[in-house]
C-alpha cells in the first residue's frame, strides 16, 4: 500500500476517481475499505476496541477521532456533536484512552467560519463563553449569530463532558482562512476549564510562520489571567491548498519560507512550554523523528520525568510506529490518533492522508524505506 501511494500520480489519480464515484453516488467502499483499514480503527466506536486493545498492549493510548469533517446542516453538525461526545464517554475511567478531540469544521459550516474569523470574531467575553463580542453582533446577520451561538454551545458541551470525565481533550487546527474562529473559541474554552491543568488543547500549525510568536502571546495571555494552555503542536496538514489560495488571492502566503524554518520554530515552542510549564502542557503532535528525540532529550536534561502528564507524544495510526512504541517503551506517554467513522465520511480524511508528503523526502517514502529495511534485515535472520 506505501508503494502505492508513495506515487504522487497515482495519489492524483486515485482522488480524482473517488470524486467522481461520490459525485456520481457510486459504491466504492470496496476500493477503499484497505486503506481504510490501515489508517481508521472502525466504522464506529465498538468496531475499533481491537485496535485501542492492541496499542494499549504496548503501553500506547488512543485518541479516537471521529473522522467527520466541513459538515453541513444543523442535522449533521448535532450529529457530529453526538459522536465526539461518546468519544470523552468511552474514555471516562478507561485508561487506555489519552484525549479525546475535535474539528470545530464539524460542528459548523465552513462559510460560518469563514466569516467569524474574516472579521476577527470568536472571542468573546473574556473566555467565560456566555455572550456575543461586539465584532461578532455588528459582523453577523440574525440568523449567523444564532448559528454561531450553538457552535460555541456545541463546543463548550465538549469541554464540559470532558472535565466531568477527567479527561483531555484537543481541538485540531485547520486552514488559516478559518483559524481565527477556532483560535478563539479555543481560548475562551482553556480560559474556562484549564484553572488548574490543561483540560482543553489548541493546535499550533508550525508551517505558519506567525505561529511561534502567536504561541508567546497565548501563553503571555493565559499566565496574566491566570489559567493553563495547552498546546498541541502539529507541522501542518494545509500547506498546498494554503500556498494556492493565497496566490489565487494576492494574499501574503502564510507558509514558512522553506521546512528548515518551520523546524526551527518547532523546537523553539517547544523549548517555550518546557521554559513555561506551568502554564503551557504540551503535545508534541509529529512524525518527526528529529523533534521527537529533541524533546525527549530536553525532558531528560531538565529533570522533568518521562511520565510527566504535562508532556505527551502523538501520532496517527499506521504511521511512525517506530517513534511511537520507542517513545512508549522508554516510559513516555505516547498516544495514537485513532480515526472512525463510516467509510463514505471518512474520505476527506483518507485522502489528506494519502496526499500527504507524497515526495522522496515525504512521510509516506520515509514509511516505505523502514519497511524495506525491516524486511531486509529480517530475511538475513
Amino acid at each position: 500500500m506505501f508503494g502505492l501511494i508513495a506515487r504522487p500520480w497515482m495519489v492524483t489519480l486515485g482522488s480524482h476517481l473517488v470524486n467522481f464515484a461520490l459525485f456520481f453516488h457510486l459504491p466504492i467502499n470496496w476500493a477503499l475499505r484497505p486503506v481504510f483499514k490501515y489508517f481508521c480503527g472502525g466504522e464506529n466506536i465498538r468496531l475499533s476496541d481491537s485496535t485501542i486493545e492492541k496499542l494499549s498492549q504496548y503501553s500506547v493510548r488512543t485518541v479516537l477521532d471521529y473522522s467527520a469533517e466541513g459538515q453541513t446542516g444543523e442535522a449533521a453538525l448535532d450529529h457530529t456533536l453526538k459522536e465526539v461526545l461518546a468519544t470523552v464517554a468511552a474514555g471516562d475511567g478507561d485508561p487506555r484512552h489519552a484525549f479525546a478531540v475535535f474539528k470545530i469544521s464539524g460542528l459548523s459550516d465552513n462559510s460560518l467560519l469563514e466569516k467569524v474569523s474574516a472579521c476577527g470574531a470568536g472571542n468573546t467575553d473574556g473566555g467565560r463563553g456566555e455572550t456575543a463580542s461586539r465584532c461578532e453582533i455588528d459582523c453577523l446577520s440574525p440568523d449567523e449569530l444564532l448559528a454561531w451561538n450553538r457552535v460555541r454551545a456545541r463546543v463548550r458541551a465538549i469541554c464540559e463532558a470532558t472535565a466531568a470525565a477527567g479527561g483531555r481533550v484537543m481541538i485540531d487546527a485547520e486552514e488559516t482562512w478559518l483559524q481565527e474562529a477556532i483560535d478563539g473559541l479555543a481560548e475562551e474554552m482553556m480560559a474556562r476549564f484549564n484553572a488548574d491543568k490543561a483540560i482543553v488543547f489548541t493546535t499550533v500549525q508550525m508551517y505558519r510562520h506567525d505561529r511561534l510568536a502567536y504561541s508567546e502571546a497565548l501563553i503571555n495571555r493565559a499566565e496574566s489571567s491566570n489559567y493553563v494552555v495547552g498546546l498541541k503542536m502539529v507541522r501542518g496538514a494545509y500547506m498546498e491548498k494554503e500556498r494556492e489560495r493565497a496566490k489565487k488571492l494576492g494574499l501574503v502566503d502564510p507558509i514558512q519560507k522553506d521546512k528548515a524554518a518551520s523546524d526551527r520554530d518547532f523546537d523553539a515552542v517547544v523549548q517555550l512550554c518546557l521554559d513555561r510549564i506551568e502554564h503551557a502542557h504540551l503535545v508534541c503532535a509529529t512524525h518527526n523523528e528529529q523533534s521527537s528525540r529533541f524533546l525527549a532529550d530536553e525532558m531528560a536534561r531538565r529533570g522533568i520525568k518521562v511520565d510527566d502528564p504535562r508532556v505527551s507524544f502523538a501520532q496517527l495510526l499506521g504511521m511512525s510506529d517506530h517513534i511511537s512504541f520507542n517513545l512508549a517503551a522508554e516510559g513516555h506517554r505516547v498516544a495514537k490518533y485513532v480515526p472512525y467513522g463510516p467509510i463514505r465520511k471518512a474520505i476527506p480524511y483518507l485522502l489528506r492522508r494519502a496526499k500527504e508528503n507524497t515526495s522522496v523526502g515525504g512521510q509516506t517514502s520515509r514509511e516505505l524505506s523502514l519497511i524495506r529495511s525491516e524486511l531486509q534485515r529480517r530475511s538475513a535472520l
